[in-house]
């Protein structure tokens, strides 16, 4: 097979979107449009990726920066043909040149692998739509030989009529095309220099045009306005949803599941409604995830149970953890197995040993925490002095009582006690029972303050 060259074409303003950001940086499932197609492009391991982009200066390079893509500004703009010229100087006569569009965000690659195999010549993906109302039609002699692509603006009223469309994603022999694009001309309504006037050059020239189909129309649904966007983004859902369903987990409903990056279930997971999976999220067997709980970057072991309206971010989580409602994980938390975090508990960066317990309304943040230790309600690890960020260390089997700060740096011992109330900034001893309550006073005669009227 022959090396490949992909073009994506990234220029369009957006003006249905109604937006200053370009169209294309708009999100679909958690990714940028741009993005998800350049993820496809990826895959089929091209020797160049060149991105045409216009609108929105310099965000569009800057937000792909992580891409080893080539990034041409096509100024003025002048059509789909002429966005592909910008391009042109940074691809190789020798491979194939693949066209694909950054606001067609869903393109698989299975598709364009096999546009890749059809054969020589100019390979275009159609489609048949009911509606076809917008798109280039695909105009055939009797024998159904394609003859050329006409845009919707110039097509006879007989050409509307027919239902076979240009997606605008085509495969050619880079040397054909730029002796296409080179004697492309604007004599059409807008005045542009389309793309698709290539089809009739390659029939006069004797080249042979081939089509083929996506196996899901989804995959060529381009993005033109902010409802449009919507409308993909729960196809896409519902896809994802699909392929949970088949793989064995428990959806409460399909139709109530956002899945913005990578979700891995193992055997008899159960999600509730409203879930939110982003990034690389592995749920292990048997864990179950509550009512709108977001889960992002994180690792959660199996037999978890995570309550609703819990939060989990960046962490890991072993098995047979009980976890929330209202309960956040933030970055850099690691619990380890039979660790219970309870309603309104917030950990960050701190590590949960096994069997330790926070269940009700407290911070612990920059600590290590060993195991079977228990963190009575409303405890605070006051880990930061106003400058820098200090640690707590509380040993194997501690009592903490409730309402307690722990100003860090500070360790509380092995079997250590914390009397409820209590503010500790100095260490404690292994096993003993460490107070810092002032003494209980009543004062005789005083009186409330009376609200002024």
């Amino acid at each position: 097979m022959k090396s490949l060259n992909i073009v994506i074409l990234a220029a369009g303003k957006g003006t249905r979107m109604h937006s200053d950001k370009p169209k294309v940086l708009h999100t679909l499932a958690g990714k940028p449009l741009l993005q998800h197609v350049l993820d496809c492009a990826v895959t089929l391991q091209p020797k160049q990726i060149c991105v045409v982009y216009g609108h929105g200066g310099s965000a569009v390079p800057v937000a792909m920066q992580r891409y080893a893509a080539s990034f041409v500004i096509q100024e003025p703009q002048l059509g789909t043909g002429h966005a592909v010229q910008q391009a042109m100087p940074h691809l190789d006569d020798a491979s194939l040149t693949m066209v694909l569009f950054g606001d067609v965000p869903l393109i698989q690659a299975d598709t364009l692998q096999r546009m890749q195999q059809t054969g020589a010549g100019l390979v275009l993906l159609t489609v048949n739509l009911e509606n076809p109302t917008g798109y280039g039609r695909i105009v055939r002699n009797k024998k159904g030989d394609i003859l050329s692509i006409v845009e919707e603006k110039d097509a006879s009223a007989e050409q509307r009529k027919i239902s076979e469309v240009n997606t605008g994603i085509l495969l050619a022999p880079t040397r054909l095309l730029r002796n296409w694009l080179a004697n492309l001309q604007n004599k059409n309504i807008q005045g542009e220099y389309y793309l698709t006037d290539i089809v009739s050059m390659a029939v006069e020239q004797g080249v042979v045009v081939h089509s083929i189909q996506p196996a899901r129309e989804w995959e060529i649904h381009g993005i033109n306005s902010k409802s449009q966007l919507a409308v993909l983004e729960r196809i896409w859902q519902h896809v994802e949803a699909s392929k949970l369903l088949t793989s064995g987990v428990t959806l409460a409903d399909p139709a109530r599941i956002d899945v913005r990056g990578k979700l891995t279930c193992g055997r008899d997971v159960e999600i509730d409604v409203g879930c939110i999976f982003e990034g690389e999220v592995n749920l292990g067997d048997n864990v179950h995830v509550g009512a709108y709980s977001i889960i992002k970057n994180a690792s959660v072991a199996q037999g978890t149970q995570i309550l609703p309206y819990s939060l989990i971010d960046s962490s890991k989580v072993g098995a047979n953890c009980h976890i929330g409602p209202y309960a956040r994980l933030r970055p850099g938390t690691k619990l380890h197995d039979d660790a219970h975090v309870g309603n309104f508990v917030e950990i960050k960066n701190s590590e949960i040993g096994q069997g330790s317990k926070a269940n009700h309304l407290s911070y612990i943040g920059d600590s290590t925490v060993g195991s079977r230790v228990n963190i009575g309600a409303g405890t605070i690890t006051c880990n930061y002095d106003g400058a820098n960020k200090h640690r707590t260390i509380i040993e194997d089997d501690a009592f903490i009582g409730s309402d307690t700060q722990l100003v860090a740096p500070v360790r509380v011992g092995k079997g250590a006690t914390i009397g409820a109330g209590s503010t500790i900034t100095r260490d404690t001893s292994d096993g003993e029972l460490t107070l810092s309550r002032s003494k209980q006073v009543s004062i005789s005669g005083w009186k409330r303050p009376a609200k002024k009227k």
